[in-house]
């Protein structure tokens, strides 16, 4: 039996959580010889949020928290004493090991302790993330201690090929590998009974399911975009916004100011948005940066088409033809809107989610 870790934040809801748990709990089913073909330890800093409930329960969890003392000397012998326990204890212990959160430090040291056969994913464009500065990037990654990684892992081509902008002598490493989609799952939940949003007549449901975060995901796009197109049609449409974050208090405020309630509706966070997502006429992204999407599969699996700005991970739902690019604007995502709700989109290429993932665990296959 293989043994495999894979170090992360939290199990808070979000798109990385989200495929950091459908992995795993595919992982956690694989057999050989009728016994576990892997083993499976999952280290948290914190040991929270909405999906420790969906885990596998075989997944053991063990919490590595770095310490926060104010003052920057004490808090680093501390540290430093808490790597040295923990390497003494777990160093090379296992048969793979990844650091799936990115951006955490302690997730990357974890990682490089357990396991020869270490791995990075990375799961936003980073050179997009810093605006285009290669030096960024590169202290970034160095802050990782990215070159003691076997293979750096990126989940989408274009992400991929940002990466080796920065860094070409990083090719015979990187690889990239989607994010795993548990679509049965996604099938099936989405047939649960939600009693917040009804069906409306002649309206058409938008829906963006993600963190409230304007850096990255640019609701206020959307929003602006949506009081351009109230006083551009008389068309009846709302927009579901599923999720929350830092961003959320001040996106209501703007929502109360334009008089929109109606068409805007804040649903917060959801453990289950698919009967939401099922409901809607297509979901809407606004994102100035992305890696792929969660989101982008779980509509292609509801066979719901895709409004989205052009970020990493679009090329791929081009390719099914689901998705209508749309400019960083919300000049250019309120026309795009106002066509679709004139018009519709006729999805060309119905989507197979078997095929999609079968690519995917043959690479995993070869990593693993």
């Amino acid at each position: 039996m293989k043994k495999l870790l894979f170090s992360a934040v939290t199990l808070d809801v979000g798109g990385i959580e989200t495929a950091l748990v459908t992995l795993l709990n595919y992982l956690a089913s694989q057999k050989e010889n009728n016994d576990k073909k892997y083993e499976i330890t999952l280290v948290l800093e914190k040991k929270q949020g909405l999906f420790l409930d969906v885990l596998d329960k075989s997944i053991k969890i063990i919490e590595y928290s770095p310490n926060s003392n104010k003052i920057v000397f004490v808090r680093k012998i501390i540290n430093l004493l808490k790597q040295i326990r923990f390497k003494r204890k777990y160093k090379d212990k296992y048969d793979f090991s990844c650091s799936y959160a990115t951006y955490s430090n302690p997730g990357a040291f974890v990682a490089r302790a357990t396991s020869k056969n270490s791995a990075l994913w990375c799961h936003l464009d980073y050179l997009a993330f810093f605006n285009g500065d290669k030096n960024k990037v590169k202290s970034f990654f160095e802050e990782k201690h990215y070159k003691e990684f076997k293979n750096i892992i990126t989940v989408s081509q274009k992400s991929k090929e940002t990466f080796l902008e920065v860094f070409p002598e990083e090719e015979p490493r990187t690889i990239y590998i989607n994010n795993l989609i548990d679509y049965n799952k996604i099938l099936e939940k989405s047939k649960e009974q939600q009693n917040e949003i009804q069906n409306e007549e002649n309206t058409t449901t938008f829906i963006n399911i993600g963190r409230h975060e304007e850096k990255q995901k640019k609701l206020s796009r959307i929003i602006e975009a949506a009081k351009l197109l109230k006083e551009k049609t008389d068309r009846k449409f709302r927009i579901l916004f599923i999720g929350d974050g830092e961003d959320t208090k001040k996106y209501k405020e703007v929502v109360k100011k334009y008089n929109m309630e109606k068409e805007i509706i804040f649903l917060g966070r959801k453990k289950n948005p698919y009967p939401y997502l099922k409901m809607s006429d297509c979901t809407i992204l606004s994102s100035d940066y992305e890696g792929y999407p969660v989101v982008f599969v779980e509509s292609m699996v509801l066979n719901k088409p895709i409004i989205t700005t052009d970020v990493s991970g679009v090329e791929a739902i081009k390719k099914e033809r689901y998705a209508i690019i749309t400019e960083k604007s919300p000049e250019s995502i309120c026309e795009t809107m106002k066509k679709f709700i004139e018009n519709g989109f006729e999805i060309s290429n119905q989507f197979n989610p078997e095929d999609y993932n079968k690519e995917i665990l043959a690479k995993l296959e070869k990593i693993l």
